[in-house]
C-alpha cells in the first residue's frame, strides 16, 4: 500500500475514533423521579388584608427531565394532591379541602406540565407549561433555580429545583371569601429527584 494512501486511511480511522469516544461522554436527557419526601408546595396568601397565611401541599409527585446540554429537550411534569394540604391547623384544613377551596373530592389533583422549557440565566431555567386547578387549566411561565445536584448516600444522584410564582386564585374558579382571603397566592414549588436508571 503506498505511503500516503496508509496515512490516509490511518487518519480517517483515527478520527472516527475520537468522534466515537466524543459522542461517548455526551450523556442524553437524565429523568428524575420527585421524591415526595422531601418536596413540596408551599403557599402564601393574605388573611383580612392585614397578614400572611402559610401553608403547604406535601408529597407532591413527577417527573423531572433535564438535558444539561440543551435545556430546551427537558420537561417538568408535577402533581399534587389537595387532599395533602398542611396547615397546622386541622379544622382549617379540613376547610380548605371542602367545596369552598380546593374542592378536594371533585378535584383531587393539581397538576403542571410543561410545555417548554429554556435556559433564563447561568442559575435559572424558564419554563412555561399548563397549571391545572379545580379543573380549570392556564398557561403559566415560571422561572426555576437549581439549587443542586449530586450524589446520595444509597449511591444514587439527585438534583433539586425551586420556583416562586404567583395566581390569582379567582381565576380558576375559587372565588369564595375572597373579601376575607387574598386572591393573589405566592406558590413556592421545591422538588428533589432521583435519577432513574
Amino acid at each position: 500500500m503506498p505511503v500516503a494512501r496508509l496515512f490516509s486511511v490511518v487518519a480517517i480511522v483515527s478520527a472516527l475514533a475520537v468522534l466515537s469516544l466524543g459522542s461517548a461522554t455526551v450523556r442524553a436527557a437524565d429523568t428524575y423521579q420527585v421524591d415526595p419526601v422531601h418536596s413540596m408546595l408551599l403557599f402564601r396568601i393574605k388573611h383580612f388584608n392585614v397578614s400572611n397565611l402559610y401553608g403547604r401541599i406535601n408529597n407532591p409527585t413527577g417527573t423531572l427531565v433535564v438535558d444539561e446540554a440543551d435545556p430546551s429537550k427537558s420537561s417538568v411534569e408535577i402533581e399534587v394532591k389537595p387532599e395533602n394540604v398542611d396547615t397546622a391547623i386541622e379544622k382549617r384544613d379540613q376547610h380548605l379541602k371542602g367545596p369552598d377551596f380546593f374542592n378536594a373530592k371533585q378535584f383531587p389533583t393539581i397538576t403542571f406540565k410543561s410545555k417548554s422549557v429554556k435556559k433564563a440565566d447561568d442559575a435559572n431555567i424558564e419554563v412555561a407549561g399548563d397549571l391545572t386547578l379545580l379543573g380549570v387549566t392556564k398557561e403559566i411561565t415560571v422561572k426555576f433555580a437549581r439549587v443542586g445536584a449530586g450524589k446520595d448516600p444509597m449511591g444514587g444522584y439527585r438534583t433539586g429545583y425551586e420556583g416562586t410564582f404567583s395566581i390569582k386564585r379567582s381565576d380558576y374558579g375559587m372565588k369564595n371569601m375572597l373579601e376575607n382571603v387574598g386572591d393573589d397566592v405566592q406558590l413556592t414549588v421545591s422538588v428533589e429527584g432521583s435519577r432513574k436508571l
